[in-house]
């Protein structure tokens, strides 16, 4: 959460996927939702930035999919953008506001099987989330 937390200035104001409010409030928000995943990739691209000065403003394309736990998990697709207000200060670009807008989603029933594994591969190197991941202690980020 503090890699997340590094990328706003402080008291930056985020409307994300139900939310509204300052960073700090989103990372109590969105903390327990994203421990509660399975699994989950997020991917940005097509980045579009604006530079005016110390500000910049931008769109980048996400694209998210998610597994959700329960007695029956749903697996969760979902695109959109990240309308973002950037500043610089002392030298440093940071988020100031965020706006998500989503373009896309689409729900169906998890059906991936790990005991099985993709194309029945089993035993593969998984990904964790957060700093339970593997990347975390192999590009030494603790």
């Amino acid at each position: 959460m503090e890699l997340l937390r590094s990328a706003y200035w402080p008291g930056a104001m985020d409307t994300h996927t139900g939310f509204k409010g300052t960073i700090e409030e989103f990372i109590a928000w969105a903390e327990p939702r994203l421990q509660a995943m399975e699994q989950g990739m997020h991917m940005i691209g097509n980045i579009l930035l604006r530079l005016d000065g110390n500000k910049a403003s931008g769109e980048a394309y996400f694209w998210s999919v998610v597994v959700i736990p329960g007695a029956v998990p749903r697996a969760i697709v979902a695109c959109g953008r990240y309308l973002d207000r950037f500043e610089r200060r002392n030298d440093e670009w940071r988020i100031a506001e965020r706006l998500v807008a989503h373009d896309w989603f689409s729900e169906t029933t998890q059906t991936g099987d790990w005991s099985i594994g993709p194309f029945g591969l089993t035993g593969l190197e998984r990904g964790s989330s957060m700093a339970k991941d593997k990347s975390y202690t192999w590009l030494k980020l603790r």
